[in-house]
């Protein structure tokens, strides 16, 4: 069950479903626990189509410029439209690059974010290390993840979903899935092995509420954007199908009438480069 969607139409599901429910939750943290430069260069790594790097921006004013890099040039596209309707915005500097090999110079930003809430885990430490090496020494750097402990209901579903339809192999690696999610101890540790110092971390726990199995699994932000790794172990589209109908069936069956929840704990990674 491909989606069939072009990437420009996921770019506006993106900037509909996932800059703001999903991301604001990640960004609250940024903006309760980062302090901004008062004059010199930002980069915000994974910006998507700009909400939150263009909020940070407008917080920051004219003496900071601001540098927002992304991987889907469609979500630049929307994040560009945004910044030339802002007056204050429209000296932003948006790039396509690969969030894990930055072309940008070393040494270059007195502030650097990253928004790695949706990037695949094992892609975590190359980001990362880009996010402090472009950062100019004494540099802050600022990293959002979905941490371990994420997802757990679903995952917890999606394992007696596969094993009911006959998928006994697939349901043994769920365990991955779950083991794969970064702890914040695992997040400092990479964070300190990259050399920066004074790291802290912040997490919350939010939650996404569905009153069906239907409405779950049809959600934009589950349909589009989460399942797809998910789903990888199953390629084709009607054993996807079948597993699918049975996590329906358990949710609605387990729920009891209530909403079925789904939590995600959000983490907050802050350092420093030495000096």
């Amino acid at each position: 069950m491909t989606s069939g969607k072009t990437e420009k139409e996921l770019a506006f599901l993106h900037d509909l479903y996932v800059a703001t429910d999903w991301g604001e939750r990640f960004a609250g943290l940024i903006d309760e626990h980062v302090q901004l430069p008062k004059k010199g260069r930002v980069l915000y790594v994974g910006a998507g189509t700009g909400e939150h790097a263009l909020a940070l921006k407008a917080r920051a004013g004219r003496e900071v410029e601001l540098v927002c890099v992304d991987e889907s040039e469609e979500r630049l596209a929307l994040a560009r439209a945004k910044a030339a309707a802002t007056p204050a915005a429209s000296d932003t500097v948006f790039s396509h690059e690969q969030l894990d090999a930055l072309s940008l110079p070393d040494e270059t930003f007195e502030l650097v974010v990253g928004d790695a809430s949706m990037l695949a885990p094992e892609r975590l430490p190359e980001m990362l290390a880009e996010m402090t090496r472009v950062a100019a020494p004494g540099g802050a750097v600022a990293l959002d993840v979905a941490s371990a402990s994420s997802f757990g209901e679903f995952f917890s579903v999606y394992w007696e979903a596969l094993a009911s339809a006959g998928f006994d192999e697939q349901a043994a690696g769920v365990g991955a899935l779950i083991d794969e999610l970064p702890t914040v101890s695992d997040l400092e540790g990479l964070a300190a092995r990259e050399g920066l110092d004074d790291v802290r971390s912040w997490t919350n726990v939010e939650e996404f509420n569905y009153p069906t199995g239907a409405e779950f699994l049809n959600a934009p932000l589950v349909r589009d954007f989460l399942l797809g790794r998910w789903l990888e172990s199953l390629p084709e589209d009607d054993a996807r199908t079948r597993v699918l109908g049975e996590v329906e069936r358990i949710i609605d069956e387990e729920r009891n009438d209530m909403d079925y929840t789904l939590s995600i704990k959000t983490t907050l990674i802050l350092g420093r480069r030495a000096e």
